[in-house]
């Protein structure tokens, strides 16, 4: 059955303003570009677009896809604008939430709060006796009751792992709060077993994936495998939600905690729909909780420079694992000093011929580490709606002096590197046009100025190339996915504004009419035929 789609703007993102009049699908593949006239006799059904304009599949080259799900389930804490209004949220959900049942709150950023006052362990304790575990927004930090806390086997007396740290107060006693790999403690107490928790990663996958398709998302890559219990528990969700549709293409991911196991255990993975990925590493923490890796130490806190997660010897065992079964690793490093501890270990050993690794968020680098990057064959998976999110309490953070490679998508764009988009949903909003708005004006919508560091801002063709062409490029796939092209998979994302024309702002209205994966309409928008 040969499909001839028309009507409307087909954006190729080949060249910048390059467009055609009909693309002519068969087998979930274009085999052919041109007029309409010629190539209306050549097909067996036609998708008029009615003017509605076509872009390459828009896909999200790094989220949780099931912690996504979980998000739009749980107590939803990020409009909290204070810790009295965010103790609130949490004391009426402890009344609809069961006393065998963990209370579970995601998103908090005491950012947002006047006096960033977090909420105390002891008014946890007060609203609830059963255990409570709410997720900070970069989800490098959680904030426990004592009976979460003890669930980990959490005391006073406990000593922090390595690459984490339990928070304590001025009189050693804990605080609730957990940073980084201490919240591993309390998370894998987490019952995570039985038919019943993997329907509940099914059910989670299910929401998050409707809803990425209703926003015109063709696929993402995510990182749910060290999580949920045993890697078994969310690779089966995946292959009963998407290998048995064949409605989403996902790439996997592989923490490295579990890599080793899954490359051993022979996985058919229903590629091309669900891919195997990098094994992924986290080089340190995040900003909003003050530990990602920083060379020199905070601004507003002259006794931290925050936290690398592995020492430099355990960081090239984890290179070295993944080189030997020839594999290519995907690392989250936000500050200097993370990335310049993994490029110390990559430019040793380098990834295998054909591959490239991934450096994923790039927050904060210098000129130094810009250089070592375009020399490696390197994707670099960028968050632009971090800027909207960090912007401006990360300037008292990081201090003036470092900003010239903070967030510096325009500069490593144009210094040759190739580089993905995404939002690290759930840390961020998974709408693919709010994050490309993120892009070109480095604001939030309504904000009157001209945009934070705005020297730093990217073309529309930029910012919607790292959605489609960057994300191929992330898993080496930009020969067949990413552009609108004779040969590539026929991937599309449909919308009723052109997001090339208008004011920006308008392209945050737009609406997906229709979303489709391999040829197939996957989400079509109602009173839309």
């Amino acid at each position: 059955m040969k499909q001839l789609w028309y009507g409307g703007p087909i954006y190729t993102m080949e060249k910048e303003n390059e467009t055609v009049e009909a693309v002519l699908v068969e087998n979930g593949k274009i085999i052919a570009l041109g007029s309409y006239d010629d190539l209306k006799d050549r097909c067996d059904e036609k998708f008029d677009l009615q003017g509605a304009a076509m872009y390459p599949g828009f896909v999200d080259s790094h989220l949780h896809i099931i912690f996504q799900g979980q998000k739009l389930t749980r107590l939803d804490l990020s409009q909290a604008t204070s810790a009295e209004e965010m103790l609130e949220l949490v004391k009426v959900a402890s009344l609809h939430t069961p006393k065998d049942q963990w209370l579970f709150g995601e998103g908090w950023n005491e950012n947002h709060f006047a006096d960033q006052r977090i909420p105390t362990l002891k008014e946890l304790d007060e609203i609830r006796s059963e255990p409570i575990l709410l997720t900070r927004v970069c989800h490098h930090v959680v904030l426990g009751n004592t009976s979460a806390l003890l669930a980990g086997g959490i005391t006073d007396e406990t000593i922090s792992p390595a690459g984490g740290q339990i928070g304590k107060d001025k009189e050693g006693h804990l605080n609730g709060l957990l940073y980084d790999l201490a919240s591993n403690l309390v998370t894998d107490a987490i019952p995570r077993e039985g038919e019943s928790y993997i329907n509940s990663l099914e059910e989670a996958l299910t929401l998050s994936i409707n809803d990425m398709l209703s926003k015109g998302l063709t696929g993402a890559h995510s990182e749910d495998m060290s999580y949920f219990g045993h890697f078994t528990n969310p690779l089966t969700a995946y292959k009963r939600v998407v290998g048995e549709k064949h409605h989403f293409r996902v790439n996997l991911l592989r923490h490295n905690a579990v890599f080793e196991e899954m490359m051993q255990a022979n996985i058919q993975f229903d590629e091309p729909f669900i891919e195997p990925g990098a094994m992924k590493i986290f080089a340190d923490g995040a900003l909003g909780g003050s530990t990602a890796a920083l060379s020199l130490p905070y601004t507003d806190n002259p006794e931290n420079h925050g936290l690398l997660i592995h020492t430099d010897g355990e960081l090239e065992r984890l290179v070295k694992l993944a080189r030997k079964y020839d594999e290519a690793i995907a690392v989250h490093m936000i500050g200097d000093a993370g990335a310049e501890q993994i490029l110390n270990v990559i430019e040793k050993y380098p990834v295998p011929h054909g591959k490239r690794d991934r450096l994923i968020h790039c927050c904060i680098l210098r000129e130094d580490l810009v250089e070592r990057m375009a020399k490696l064959p390197v994707v670099l998976d960028l968050q632009p709606a971090f800027v909207t999110s960090d912007f401006p309490w990360v300037i008292n953070r990081l201090g003036e002096k470092r900003l010239d490679y903070a967030y510096a998508w325009k500069t490593l764009l144009h210094r040759g590197l190739m580089c993905a988009a995404g939002t690290d949903a759930p840390i961020e909003e998974i709408d693919p046009l709010a994050s490309i708005y993120a892009a070109i004006e480095r604001k939030k919508p309504g904000e009157q100025h001209e945009g934070y560091l705005p020297e730093e801002k990217l073309s529309r063709f930029e910012a919607i190339r790292m959605y489609t062409v960057g994300s191929a490029q992330a898993i080496g796939k930009e020969h067949e996915r990413g552009l609108i092209k004779k040969g590539y998979d026929a991937d599309f994302s449909i919308f009723d504004h052109d997001l090339f024309k208008g004011a920006s702002e308008d392209m945050l209205q737009a609406n997906t009419v229709k979303t489709v994966v391999a040829g197939k309409i996957v989400f079509e928008r109602e009173n839309n035929s």
